[in-house]
C-alpha cells in the first residue's frame, strides 16, 4: 500500500500570502496613512502651536484696543497723546533740551 502524504495545497498559501499583505498595508496606513497615528500627532502640535498664536494675536488685539479707546473722542489720555506726538510728529516742549 503507498500511503500519500497530504501537502496543504498551493491555494492556502496564497490565501496567507494575500491575507498577510492585506494586514501589513492596513497596518501601515495606519500608522503612517494622512489620516494614520503620525499625522494626528503631526495635527495635535499644529493645532497646539496655532492656539498659543492665536492666544498672542489676542493679547495684541486687546492692547490695540485699549490703545485706540485711549485716543479716542469720548476719552483721551492726554499722556498718550503727547507721547505719539513726540513719536510720530517729533515735537518737542519748550523747556526740554534735545541731545542727538
Amino acid at each position: 500500500m503507498t500511503t500519500r502524504r497530504h501537502r496543504p495545497g498551493f491555494g492556502a498559501l496564497i490565501y496567507f500570502t494575500i491575507t498577510i499583505s492585506l494586514a501589513a498595508y492596513f497596518l501601515f496606513a495606519a500608522v503612517q496613512g494622512d489620516f494614520g497615528l503620525f499625522r494626528r500627532s503631526e495635527i495635535v502640535v499644529e493645532r497646539l502651536a496655532l492656539e498659543r498664536e492665536l492666544d498672542v494675536l489676542r493679547e495684541e488685539v486687546s492692547r490695540v484696543e485699549n490703545l485706540t479707546l485711549r485716543l479716542s473722542d469720548e476719552y483721551l489720555d492726554l499722556d498718550l497723546l503727547d507721547q505719539q506726538a513726540r513719536d510720530v510728529l517729533g515735537l518737542v516742549r519748550s523747556d526740554e533740551v534735545v541731545v542727538n
